[in-house]
């Protein structure tokens, strides 16, 4: 009894539930799962919400439906509406008919817009969730194959327009009701029409009195107009806040972005790298062989690696018998410096020059002599980026350098480095390798884990990378603001320091590490300062740039704060010994003399590479010089990768910095600036002369700045010109009694 007396009242819940659930309930159930779908659909097909499953949900409505799933949160919104609005006698039907003529006229549009794709890239187009994805693929690719092109477009037009009455909901017996309502609307027209009595106004009826100490009620409150419902008027809505106020998007208050929001690798031309021919290269070999041993130096070819510049020969030296001091005949090695004696006689035989020939190559047993290629195979950037080598590091600040002479690629990380120096001559190729390293860090980091500050003196090369969002003020082209731009990083730097001695932790990624545990705070990002051009740095305030970039070479490392220095004029007074001792890591490219080759690498070699792209690569942590070819990135690659972020930055509603945070650093240096000048004032005007030496010791400042305070002085005609022989300035402007500078400065100078 008691089993079956549960069944009975299953089945009277489930009946009562089915009575509740009316056809009305129905609809407005359908009508909030289509809004449902519309809002989750949305923001996950223009990639700003719902992280990873949004990414996947995105994927899948693409590769269906291409272009058109664009248009699917529209319809489910438009649906949706239909289904759940209210109002006074308003019933809504399903129309099946018109739903289905709805889908087939979908999928007719996503057919006839994959046929504008061409036939080879159909399929390819369609899996990459463009044009009419899979469906549009499926339906004009059966139909292309039975009827042909010009077949397929007839019949899908004359498909679709037929389609377009069940659409509208228009079949036969409405279209003639329309047209009979249209003819009896014209006749009337036609027909004089009398004018209709106004309408009189209802009484309006006096509010009650309300009684003492009663509550006027919303309904008192207004005069009755018949029972005519009252009209709604929609006011303006007032600003919140004045016009000038800006809300500035802080880490905390910034809306929450997407987890994997990375510019795809498909922004980057695909890699046609060719091979070198491996029959040239055997040839090669034994030109070296029989080139050598004419000259009685034997040695035998045990290697060969062919680049995409250059092809490595390995040579192992043979013996020479030699007849000893006993007179007995010996078999000795070949010298390693003979071999390097014949470089000219191997460039006449092999018709290469400039070859390099490296006795020994470090770590091997073996001579290396690098012959350049005739033909010279570029290195696409894409192609290193989907290289294995390249995919097993799981490094923030990994950058593709190029392929060595082997053809692998050669992977760094500047975080290890800690910082790079790039020198080469003008078109070898040091800005196309700034771009690239540039162009590896917008690839792997958002502006969440990277900044950066950009100086760019020549103002051509990194001008292009305004408005990215990891920029943290615009491109420094100015050089008097570089200083105010190191000065600010400086600055950056001691903050992190003083951080990180609060939270005692040593470097950024123990901090990043501990933020994340404790509360989950938005992590401190690195910093990569880019400097195109030094010589100009060098050559307008060389000791302020000295010093900024060498402290910050010997301390940032920890903080997250990395630099990379490119150059064209890699002389002594430009790459200064202090710098260059800060900057293990260096890249020279072609170089004009072996002089320079020394200042950049402390090693010949540069000197005698190829250009466009060939350079020389010494790591912090080895001596070995290698010989790479650079991956090259070209300007479109670049300018697509600066549209998607600068779109990006749109879409999440990132602030895109404006004006440089080091600007307010320049305006306090220049009042400091004033009001040490009117303290020098002050002093040239109580003496009749004043000296240099005497505003450095009155003021304790430097010889320099002493020297600046005097020509500043000067321009504002306080004192006069130099009158030559180390002679004190005559003071021009007094102030009452006027002291003498004689009797001032003879006393100090008996002392």
């Amino acid at each position: 009894m008691p089993a079956k007396k549960s069944k009975e009242e299953k089945k009277s819940f489930w009946s009562r539930l089915a009575e509740k659930i009316t056809p009305k309930v129905q609809r407005e159930l359908a009508g909030i799962a289509l809004l449902l779908f519309g809002v989750f659909t949305l923001p996950s097909i223009l990639h700003l919400a719902f992280g990873a499953v949004g990414e996947a949900w995105a994927k899948i409505l693409f590769t269906l439906f291409g272009w058109g799933a664009y248009a699917l949160p529209v319809l489910a919104f438009i649906a949706s509406a239909l289904l759940v609005r209210r109002g006074a006698n308003q019933h809504v039907e399903i129309a099946w008919g018109r739903l289905l003529a709805i889908e087939i006229l979908f999928a007719v549009i996503l057919a006839l817009v994959h046929l504008t794709t061409p036939a080879l890239d159909a399929g390819v187009l369609a899996e990459k969730g463009e044009y009419g994805g899979f469906v549009g693929w499926a339906i004009s690719g059966n139909l292309q194959a039975a009827m042909g092109a010009t077949g397929t477009r007839i019949l899908l037009i004359a498909l679709a327009v037929a389609m377009l009455p069940g659409v509208f909901g228009m079949n036969a017996t409405r279209l003639r009701a329309w047209s009979d309502s249209l003819a009896q609307r014209a006749r009337a027209d036609q027909s004089p029409r009398p004018t209709p009595p106004l309408p009189r106004p209802a009484p309006i009826k006096a509010p009650a009195k309300p009684e003492a100490g009663a509550p006027a009620s919303a309904s008192d409150a207004r005069p009755v107009f018949g029972n005519k419902p009252p009209q709604v008027v929609m006011q303006p809505r007032l600003p919140l806040k004045p016009a000038g106020h800006q809300i500035i998007l802080t880490p905390r208050n910034r809306p929450r972005r997407r987890g994997n929001a990375l510019p795809p690798v498909d922004l980057l031309d695909t890699s046609n790298e060719a091979k070198y021919g491996e029959t040239d290269a055997n040839r090669k070999a034994r030109v070296i062989e029989e080139t050598l041993a004419n000259f009685g130096v034997p040695v035998k070819v045990v290697e060969i690696n062919a680049g995409p510049t250059i092809t490595q020969f390995g040579l192992e030296p043979g013996f020479v018998e030699r007849r000893g001091t006993d007179g007995q005949i010996r078999q000795r090695k070949i010298s390693v410096n003979r071999i390097s004696t014949y470089q000219h006689d191997l460039e006449l035989a092999l018709s290469a020059a400039p070859i390099r020939i490296e006795a020994p190559v470090p770590g091997r047993a073996i001579v290396g002599i690098e012959v350049p290629n005739e033909f010279v195979s570029l290195v696409s950037l894409r192609g290193v980026l989907e290289s294995e080598a390249y995919k097993k590091k799981k490094l923030p600040l990994k950058i593709a350098l190029g392929r060595d002479v082997s053809g692998i690629g050669v992977i760094a990380d500047l975080g290890a480095m800690p910082h790079l120096l790039i020198a080469g001559a003008t078109g070898s190729g040091t800005s196309v390798c700034v771009n690239t390293i540039i162009a590896c860090m917008l690839i792997n980091n958002s502006p969440d884990d990277l900044r950066f500050v950009m100086v760019d003196p020549k103002r051509v090369e990194l001008t292009p990378f305004n408005g990215i969002p990891h920029l943290i003020g615009p491109v420094v082209t100015n050089v008097e603001e570089v200083v105010s731009a190191l000065r600010w990083v400086v600055r950056e730097m001691d903050q992190r320091f003083s951080l990180f001695a609060k939270e005692r932790v040593r470097n950024i990624d123990a901090f990043n590490e501990k933020m994340d545990k404790e509360n989950g705070e938005h992590k401190m990002p690195y910093l990569v300062v880019l400097i195109d051009e030094l010589a100009d740095l060098m050559l307008a305030a060389p000791d302020e740039t000295e010093k900024h970039l060498t402290r910050l070479a010997q301390m940032a490392r920890a903080t997250g704060i990395h630099i990379v220095i490119a150059t064209q004029r890699p002389s002594v007074d430009v790459v200064t010994g202090l710098i260059k001792a800060n900057f293990p890591s260096r890249i020279s490219f072609a170089v004009t003399s072996s002089v320079d080759s020394r200042v950049v690498l402390d090693a010949v070699g540069a000197e005698k590479l190829l250009g466009k792209g060939d350079m020389l690569y010494m790591a912090s942590d080895s001596s070995k010089l290698s010989r790479l070819q650079g991956c090259f990135v070209s300007d479109d690659e670049l300018a697509r990768m600066v549209h998607f972020w600068r779109e990006k930055a749109i879409t999440d509603l990132r602030e895109i910095a404006l004006e440089p945070p080091w600007k307010s650093l320049g305006a306090v240096k220049e009042n400091g600036d004033e009001a040490l000048i009117a303290q020098a004032v002050e002093i040239a005007r109580e003496f009749d002369r004043t000296s240099i030496s005497f505003l450095q010791r009155k003021l304790g400042i430097g010889y320099p700045r002493a020297a600046r305070l005097m020509d500043q002085l000067e321009e504002r005609g306080i004192v006069g010109p130099e009158e030559g022989g180390g002679k004190p300035r005559a003071v021009l402007i007094h102030d009452g009694d006027v002291k003498n500078f004689e009797t001032e400065e003879t006393p100090k100078k008996k002392k």
